[in-house]
């Protein structure tokens, strides 16, 4: 049996209700920067999409909390941080994009390296999972959606920023990777693996009857110390210790660091297909993902 472990922020949720706190729901306007995508002075029209209310991203205490659980734990889940109407917009754009996306499927070892010659395939290092999903592109997703109008909202990514730690963040230099919409249909899945950026920023649109489960455990390697720590991977793999699951729904918000964190989704089950938004973000300007990964992703390059 699976550890069950729940992080969100109910627990903030409750306190901010206690003790009837009320939060503007704008911004100063020196920190808003008017772009297409939005207007300023008015928290962005965000309103329009997150459950402002009881998540309010613009309060310095509901950032410190947010941050404080995701440093603490690795993930952090913002439950139905998506209101039921913004939610079924994405959803509709879901199905009625699906035909577009691009399907892939490969087989890889949780390092997302390859092969190393110096360890028998069998070895930790080398040993093959399966990862198998569909993906629509940042150019396939409409100008006016919900999903592009939160990506490149200022008010969204001051609070990204203050959480995760970092002083800017930049949308994707090609045209293809800040924004996807991944598809899993019956029996796909993504396979063990560590992330090769330091943080990852999803929306669930749409689960599966059965399957579609995140399943983690963290701080398994140290990356930037070169330890790999063998001994657990293949324990992992081997499902000889206890993995976190995170119960995620619709409209739930998560921030995961997953760069030493070994995490997979399990098979989807039934007929039902999973949506989950990718939200991809750099913390320098002018990068595009790599052309190879664009290909095996994509199968395009622009």
């Amino acid at each position: 049996m699976r550890l069950i472990k729940e992080l969100s922020i109910f627990s903030y949720v409750k306190y901010f209700s206690d003790i009837r706190i009320s939060f503007s729901l704008t911004l100063d306007n020196k920190k808003l920067k008017t772009n297409k995508y939005e207007q300023p002075g008015n928290m962005n029209n965000v309103a329009e999409y997150i459950n402002i209310n009881t998540h309010p991203i613009d309060s310095a205490d509901f950032r410190t909390y947010c941050k404080q659980v995701l440093d603490e734990n690795g993930v952090l889940k913002i439950d139905k941080f998506l209101t039921d109407e913004a939610l079924d917009s994405v959803r509709r754009e879901g199905e009625s994009h699906a035909h577009l996306a691009y399907y892939t499927r490969a087989e890889h070892n949780v390092y997302l390296q390859p092969p190393d010659a110096e360890y028998d395939l069998s070895h930790a290092r080398n040993r093959v999972v399966n990862s198998s999903k569909g993906c629509i592109t940042t150019d396939q997703i409409p100008e006016s959606s919900v999903l592009k109008n939160l990506y490149h909202s200022s008010a969204f990514k001051d609070f990204l920023c203050a959480v995760l730690d970092e002083d800017a963040l930049y949308e994707y230099a090609d045209n293809l990777s800040s924004v996807n919409l991944h598809y899993a249909t019956a029996g796909q899945e993504l396979g063990w693996h560590f992330d090769n950026s330091s943080f990852a920023i999803t929306l669930l649109i749409q689960k599966p009857v059965g399957g579609g489960v995140f399943e983690y455990l963290g701080n398994v390697r140290d990356a930037d110390a070169g330890e790999m720590n063998f001994e657990m991977v293949d324990k992992i793999l081997n499902d000889e210790v206890q993995v976190n699951e995170l119960a995620i729904d619709i409209g739930d918000l998560v921030l995961f660091r997953g760069r030493n964190a070994l995490h997979r989704v399990t098979p989807t089950i039934g007929e039902t297909t999973r949506m989950l938004v990718v939200l991809a973000y750099n913390t320098e300007p002018g990068v595009s993902l790599s052309e190879s990964a664009r290909q095996t992703f994509y199968g395009r390059l622009d």
